[in-house]
């Protein structure tokens, strides 16, 4: 119906801006487009007509505007330029983008005589590549005669081609340093001359300097050895770089240095997007996809070795070809007398310009129109009339590109006509979703009301839900919802009815599955599968063998409810399936076989038989022959079965493959053959032991080729950028292939009318990528094998979509419904399909709070983020803070990734019950009263009216006596709490309040006491009466009486210093000999002390051994080794003047030695230990 309305042409399908071509191949430019009448196709040449009709080697393909350039008689060169066609009828004019079309290019490397290179182990070293300039530019990388050069964080590859050492090995000399340039679109590789490398050591140097200078370029660097790293590439402490939004931002940093440095990356604006960045090549390249604006920045690459680190900035700028902000500018259909508007925003940087063209001519110059205002990147249409149809060219540009867009306006009267098929009949599975569509058109849009049964009531609320492409849903469809359904069409043209019928189906469900099995081998097993289904559906029972057919064996038999496999082998074992399909669900179980060994008879012995022999060839044909053979002896055992093996010695040779099995019973197989295979056969006897050895094989059995009998299986089309379309496939065997040169018929097309085959040619291949496909756009696909001998039969079509995008539309009219102080709902209208630009994941909800209403500075929380699969249009906002500002947008997402988000919207949440107060303690006690103090909640959740407090008594056995409580006002922190009970626990419970009631309580233990009126504020605390020890009369007696013993000490210590007087320097000296010298610990509870020969006593320092004897040999360290004061001093005579136990670390240094020959209280003590 809508292929006889009027339409102004549109665009379907064009070549892309940048056309690259073969110029071993007819160039194609496409240009298709439809419309009603069909559209006349023209073209234009570096701005200028191009008269196809004159030029004997251009045509147009029928019924489309594809140009067609023969180049058997001409270069392809010639037809380079800028193309663009045109596509109109009566209705208007749609326009292409520009095609600039130029041929691919591989050049040549110049010749050149490349001197050989020597160099010192450890230097730095770059291998220039230098690759000609090639169209488009060729994927660059280096090898010897053989294989690729292996890379590592020490060599590498940069991303000009160049050959990156950090520091050379001798292991890296090689005569056949290779840079390769491989040119994608003609499939041609070039390479440079080779390089040789000699890297040499210092004797080698010394050794060949004469040898090598007359006919060598030698470097003249020593080697090198360990040094801090810089960096070879880029140069100087930082560099600038512009990217382009959306493309692929590569930075690079080499370095040199010994040892190999490492390369790490950092932004110093922020972190690197997760995600979309990476690091490659050891590190030396961050690659960030899809560059945005906040890509922007300043990137720091840091060379770091044991030895040092170097640092480059890279200050990245991002500068934007025009892109849609909203999409391209969509077709409008419109009825006399209707409003309407053509919007084409982008944007870019720097900022783009718009121009307006009406069929291909600049609007200023169009015939005027009174219901046509222009405003910059708007059209609006007020009270559009008949005759104004046209198409509209929106241009947008800046240096960096542009957006070229058609859009027509079309203005018909048409009455309502629903497109869904009359008495369709719809079903579903109880429990399921039931969609029901009525696809409707007419100019002005219809209006789609749904009635069910006797119209007694639009379906427009619960539980139906009303799509705006007028499809009616069913969320959870149950039996009452079976019916007829009529849905109405209306405009101010007229009325449009259309009838359908749901029918709700019950669910398939599995009833007894079958039980894991433990056989012998030899014995029968049967598997039960019982089920139960909508009697008015077809079932279709299949089992499967871990997770795959079964064995094309006649012991396994299929029945309705059942498996039975008879004769189990070890083979058998394994898990088997039984899945139950019907045409609308299915159901599945699985149960495990195990095989054990049967009980072997002792009286009689069985073996594996002997092979079969005198295998004979007979009735021979172009697809089958006739096998025949002996059989050898069953050794007790009768032969259950023959197995025919064969080889393929032309695809295979070396692997046997089972072909057929025929009873044990015969000796004779007819064998079916496939074409352009060498057979040789050899068969295998079984019996219940096992496998016999293989026979002697047949003679060699050639069959002729033929065409392919069939074509590859899984054809399927996706894609792998927004821009292309992958068409795979599983490719055909040797043996399917049924001849020499197998290759592949590629075919595709858009799914839409009037869309034409595209066709190319593939071999040694199992996909092919149609580049420049519309996002997301649906295809029919074929793939056809083809040999020497002919294609194979007519291919079944296939379906696919090209790539996924991201989103470009935000969901619209965000609400949300706040339900109670931590929970919210919030809604919003779904993003049309053809904006959501992919397979609809679903939507993302991303909230966060900014601030308390209680307090109005911000919080410092990360955004949560809600995923809801699917088609939802609401979601909960869980676990939300009462009192609380939040904002929130909505975002849908695809396979692709994220759109952009919708407006932020805020919304509040009412007060909760408050947190319990952040502390409660207890001061101020006296015998019968206390104080309380209290800080309030950390987590207001509203406005605080107040607190309660209760407390009650508690006695020695836990009982609780009796509640008081008591009532606080808001401002309150603390209370005084007077009559309490003395030496008695009490437990406080503390709680605030807002409008919403009271929240968790603060609790507090304390006691009374008679002593002082303290008060213990520990839970397990005790009060109990102490009597005070410092005022007991014998404990003061005590104390007296140790301090005067201590006062006899010193003075005794005293004394006993002053005898010692100085010793000679070389007594000091001889008391550093002794090798067990200990200084003294601090568990050990003996002082020693230098003294001259005659006294032997202990020297000061040394460790006293438990006889109370001190051998002066026993100390060989010095003495200001174990001295905690000052520096030891020596009179004019030589003698040692100090301290020989520490000083204080507080004492001022001055002070210190004021007082160095003074004896102290600590030597003393020394001293005194010494003596006793």
């Amino acid at each position: 119906i809508l292929h006889k309305l009027p339409q102004p042409p549109t665009i379907t399908n064009q070549s892309p801006k940048d056309y690259i071509i073969d110029p071993r191949e007819n160039i194609v430019i496409h240009c298709d487009a439809k419309g009603t009448p069909h559209p006349s196709f023209s073209w234009t040449r570096n701005g200028t007509h191009f008269d196809t009709d004159k030029d004997p080697n251009v045509s147009l393909k029928p019924e489309s505007g594809t140009l067609v350039v023969d180049i058997s008689r001409v270069k392809a060169e010639q037809y380079e330029g800028t193309y663009q066609c045109t596509a109109r009828n009566i209705h208007g004019t749609a326009i292409s983008s520009n095609i600039v079309v130029r041929q691919s290019r591989s050049p040549l490397w110049s010749k050149e005589k490349i001197q050989d290179i020597v160099v010192p182990e450890g230097v730095s070293l770059v291998l220039p590549c230098e690759p000609p300039t090639g169209l488009p530019p060729p994927i660059l990388f280096w090898m010897d005669n053989f294989q690729k050069l292996p890379q590592s964080k020490r060599v590498s590859q940069s991303l000009n081609g160049d050959f990156y050492f950090s520091n050379v090995l001798q292991e890296d000399s090689r005569n056949d340093y290779i840079c390769y340039a491989r040119f994608t679109h003609t499939q041609t590789i070039q390479q440079k001359q080779p390089i040789k490398v000699k890297v040499l050591n210092m004797d080698a140097i010394n050794d060949t300097v004469a040898a090598l200078y007359n006919d060598t370029d030698l470097f003249s660097e020593a080697p090198a050895g360990a040094r801090e790293p810089t960096f070879l590439v880029p140069s100087g402490s930082s560099s600038f770089k512009t990217v382009l939004r959306g493309h692929t931002l590569e930075m690079e940093c080499i370095a040199e240095g010994l040892p190999t440095p490492e390369i790490s990356w950092t932004k110093v604006s922020g972190d690197l997007p997760s995600g979309r960045a990476s690091e490659m090549n050891y590190n030396k390249t961050l690659r960030i996809l899809d560059v945005s604006e906040s890509d922007a920045g300043e990137y720091r690459c840091t060379a770091r070795n044991e030895l040092g680190s170097a640092r480059h900035s890279i200050h990245v700028s991002v500068t934007a070809a025009p892109y849609w902000i909203r999409g391209a500018p969509r077709n409008l259909v419109l009825a006399p007398g209707e409003n309407g508007v053509l919007t084409c925003r982008a944007s870019g940087t720097p900022k783009p310009t718009v121009t307006w063209t009406m069929n291909g001519v600049p609007i200023e110059n169009s015939p005027k129109d009174p219901s046509r205002r222009v405003e910059d990147d708007t059209i609006i249409f007020t009270d559009i009339q008949s005759g104004s149809s046209a198409v509209y060219q929106c241009n947008i540009s800046n240096v960096h590109g542009y957006l070229l867009s058609n859009a027509f306006v079309n203005v018909l009267s048409e009455p309502p006509r629903v497109l869904t098929p009359s008495n369709q009949v719809n079903q579903v599975i109880r429990n399921h979703r039931a969609l029901i569509d009525c696809s409707a058109f007419g100019s002005p849009i219809p209006v789609i009301t749904w009635f069910k049964g006797s119209r007694a009531s639009t379906l427009d609320g619960d539980p139906y839900i009303l799509h705006e492409n007028g499809t009616l849903e069913v969320p959870n469809a149950q039996a009452r919802d079976s019916g007829r359904y009529t849905c109405v069409a209306r405009n101010t043209l007229g009325t449009y009815e259309n009838h359908v019928s749901l029918e709700v189906k019950e669910p398939t469900r599995i009833l007894k599955q079958p039980d894991y099995k433990v056989i012998q081998r030899g014995r029968p097993v049967v598997f039960e599968c019982k089920v139960k289904h909508d009697p008015t559906l077809l079932p279709t029972m299949t089992w499967l063998k871990d997770k795959g057919e079964l064995p094309d064996d006649e012991r396994f038999i299929v029945d309705s409810d059942s498996l039975t496999i008879n004769d189990v082998t070890e083979n058998d074992a394994g898990v088997y399936t039984c899945i139950m399909n019907t045409t609308l669900d299915h159901d599945s179980a699985s149960a495990r076989l195990t095989v054990v060994e049967a009980a072997p008879t002792p009286a009689v012995v069985y073996e594996r038989p002997d092979p079969p022999s005198d295998l004979e060839l007979t009735d021979q044909k172009k697809r089958s022959v006739q096998l025949t053979w002996t059989p050898g002896n069953d050794h007790n055992s009768p032969i259950q079965k023959f197995l025919i093996q064969y080889e393929d010695s032309l695809h295979h040779r070396g692997h046997w493959h089972n072909l057929t099995e025929v009873p044990g019973t015969k000796t004779t197989a007819h064998l079916k053959l496939s074409p352009y295979v060498h057979y040789t056969f050899r068969v295998l006897a079984l019996n219940g032991v096992g496998f016999s050895h293989p026979s002697y094989h047949s003679r060699v059995y050639k069959t002729d080729g033929a065409a392919p009998d069939e074509n590859p299986t899984g054809v399927q089309g996706f894609g792998t950028e927004h821009n292309n379309l992958v068409i795979s496939w599983k490719p055909l065997t040797g043996l399917q292939a049924n001849g020499p040169g197998l290759h592949y018929k590629v075919m595709w097309r858009q799914k839409a009318p009037g869309s034409d085959w595209t066709v190319v040619t593939v071999a040694n291949n199992s996909k092919f990528v149609v580049s420049g496909t519309p996002t997301f756009s649906p295809y029919e696909l074929k793939v056809q094998a083809v040999n020497d001998y002919g294609p194979g039969p007519d291919p079944p079509i296939a379906h696919g979509r090209s790539g996924e995008d991201l989103p470009i539309a935000a969901p619209e009219n965000v609400r949300v419904n706040v339900l109670n102080s931590t929970l919210a709902e919030v809604h919003w209208d779904p993003v049309p399909f053809d904006l959501i630009r992919g397979h609809l994941k679903g939507y993302k909800v991303y909230y966060w709070r900014k601030h308390s209403l209680h307090k109005h500075n911000p919080d410092h929380m990360e955004q949560d983020i809600l995923t809801f699969s699917g088609n939802h249009t609401r979601g909960m906002l869980p676990g939300l803070h009462p009192f609380s500002l939040y904002s929130f947008n909505v975002r849908v997402f695809n396979g692709k990734g994220e759109g952009p988000a919708s407006h932020s919207q805020q919304f509040k949440t009412p007060q909760g019950v408050p947190g319990p107060p952040t502390s409660l303690i207890v001061t101020n006690p006296n015998l019968d009263s206390l104080t309380l103090e209290w800080r309030p909640p950390h987590d207001h959740n509203g406005h605080i009216t107040g607190y309660t407090l209760k407390y009650q008594p508690v006695n020695n056995s836990n009982d609780l006596g009796p509640v008081e409580e008591l009532a606080l006002a808001a401002n309150e922190t603390s209370v005084t709490l007077l009559n309490l009970k003395y030496s008695t626990r009490y437990k406080f419970y503390l709680n605030a309040k807002t409008v919403t009631g009271a929240g968790p309580a603060a609790t507090q233990e304390a006691i009374t006491s008679l002593d002082e009126g303290k008060l213990s504020d520990t839970e397990t605390a005790v009060a109990s009466r102490q009597v005070d020890i410092a005022t007991q009369g014998w404990f003061i007696g005590l104390m007296c009486a140790i301090a005067l013993l201590i006062l006899i000490l010193l003075i005794i210590c005293f004394i006993q210093r002053n005898k010692g007087g100085k010793y000679p320097v070389k007594e000091k000296e001889d008391a550093h000999t002794d090798p067990e010298f200990q200084p003294m610990k601090d568990d050990d509870c003996t002082f020693g002390e230098y003294s001259d020969n005659e006294d032997h006593k202990p020297l000061k320092g040394s460790r006293t051994p438990s006889n109370g004897t001190v051998k002066r040999e026993d100390s060989d360290d010095s003495l200001v080794d174990y001295g905690e004061g000052g520096d030891g001093q020596f009179n004019e005579d030589g003698s040692f003047i100090g301290q020989y136990s520490g000083k204080s670390a507080s004492r001022d240094t001055a002070e210190g030695h004021e007082s160095s020959e003074a004896p102290s209280p600590v030597n003393a003590m020394n001293s005194l230990n010494s003596f006793v």
